[in-house]
């Protein structure tokens, strides 16, 4: 881990990772695109799901799979279905259908859900049966009538996961193959309205390519958690906490923000101790060596730092941090006081954990509810508003100079 002063914070670990397009990617996704189903097969075979000739799970393969699981796993799961159910479910109460009368004219929103939804759940390195929670859920609480979950050599526990969070259908497809089945549809898969869910940067670059197609969340970066701690705060937690962000991958990066020196070197020194014990070493110890601490000299720093950088996760560990919540503004979600670990959010307390990285944070929120739904208007011009309403309709359109639209306003006043 690097450790560097406030002042030595640069463009350098500002810097936002570019999407770029993979050439690759686009063929697998004109492959699919024009050849449907044998090119999900041969590339699915290509990149290690193996040889298959069924796609969508069966009713009988997804009971055997709930089956198969250990009752504590099985009631984990349940445990934390219920408690994203039950977030998911006030943040949908929060919204409201409305109507109101303007210059005698109704005007109203109407709350619409998406006909259909595909959630993309990673499995390569592990399986992610979270991933299939945080996806499904909210998308099932919203009311999307068909939501489609896939995911690369999916194990059992996921697919459980995914049955108990509400998915309608269930599929062994992972990768580039995926987002392009779930965009334009095959033979085996229907085409879906948006996609959402994390991937790596072959899914994420497919995710961008297929924009427009249909809807999708975000184009989400490697995972990334900002702690900041002062010199009271719990050392074993601070580097756990770090570690458990390096493990997802080798471009993860965990971020400390403290006041001394010192501090930073025995997070540090007690996080190569807990590295020895991992079956994730390889991973989370480069991912570690690349991340940073960077020691500030007030919390006005490690405000500013925190806000510029936005990160995934925020972890606030210092003394009184409560009083400095609303100074934070920028990150997917935000963590407070030194037993709200990171990894809670990951599994079981209830918010969502495809959160925005690589800065989108500073203009968007974690998937919620409202991903799955369209705020829809619809207005009722009164005939007793109609003369107020068309004249002043017609006087912007004649400034803006299009005489359709003039015309289309002036003549309701002849009749």
């Amino acid at each position: 881990m690097k450790i560097i002063k406030y002042n030595e914070a640069d463009s350098n670990f500002f810097s936002k990772i570019e999407f770029e397009n993979i050439s690759s990617v686009s063929e697998i996704i004109k492959a699919v695109r024009e050849n449907g189903d044998s090119a999900l097969r041969e590339y699915s075979k290509k990149f290690s799901d193996g040889d298959i000739t069924e796609f969508k799970l069966t009713e009988e393969e997804i009971q055997a799979c709930i089956k198969s699981m250990d009752k504590n796993t099985e009631e984990a799961v349940k445990y934390a279905v219920n408690n994203v159910k039950e977030f998911a479910r006030a943040q949908f109460n929060s919204i409201k259908e409305m109507e109101i009368n303007i210059n005698g004219n109704i005007l109203g929103q109407k709350i619409i859900p998406i006909d259909s939804v595909g959630c993309y759940i990673p499995g390569g390195n592990y399986p992610l049966p979270s991933s299939a929670i945080m996806t499904i859920v909210p998308a099932k609480v919203a009311g999307v009538k068909r939501v489609a979950a896939m995911s690369p050599k999916i194990k059992p526990v996921t697919v459980a996961a995914a049955y108990y969070a509400g998915a309608d259908e269930i599929y062994r497809i992972g990768g580039v193959q995926a987002i392009a089945a779930m965009a334009y549809g095959t033979e085996s898969v229907k085409k879906v309205n948006k996609i959402v869910g994390p991937g790596n940067k072959y899914v994420t670059s497919a995710k961008k390519l297929v924009y427009g197609e249909c809807g999708i969340d975000f184009l989400a970066g490697p995972s990334e958690v900002l702690i900041i701690a002062d010199d009271n705060a719990n050392i074993d937690f601070v580097a756990a906490d770090m570690l458990a962000q390096c493990e997802h991958d080798k471009d993860a990066r965990a971020y400390l923000i403290c006041f001394s020196e010192d501090f930073a070197k025995k997070v540090e020194n007690r996080a190569c101790e807990f590295l020895s014990n991992l079956s994730t070493k390889e991973i989370a110890e480069k991912s570690f060596s690349d991340s940073v601490a960077i020691i500030v000299n007030n919390i006005a720093e490690a405000v500013d730092l925190a806000n510029k950088k936005a990160p995934e996760h925020l972890e606030l560990v210092f003394n009184n941090c409560e009083k400095y919540i609303n100074e934070f503004k920028n990150y997917g979600s935000l963590f407070i006081g030194k037993y709200s670990a990171e990894v809670f959010g990951d599994y079981v307390s209830g918010t969502n954990h495809t959160l925005p990285t690589n800065q989108v944070a500073k203009y968007s929120g974690g998937l919620s509810v409202f991903d799955y739904i369209k705020i829809q208007t619809y207005q009722i011009v009164s005939e007793n508003a109609l003369e107020k309403t068309a004249k002043r309709a017609s006087l912007l359109a004649d400034k803006e100079g299009l005489s359709a639209h003039k015309l289309a306003a002036d003549i309701r006043l002849l009749k």
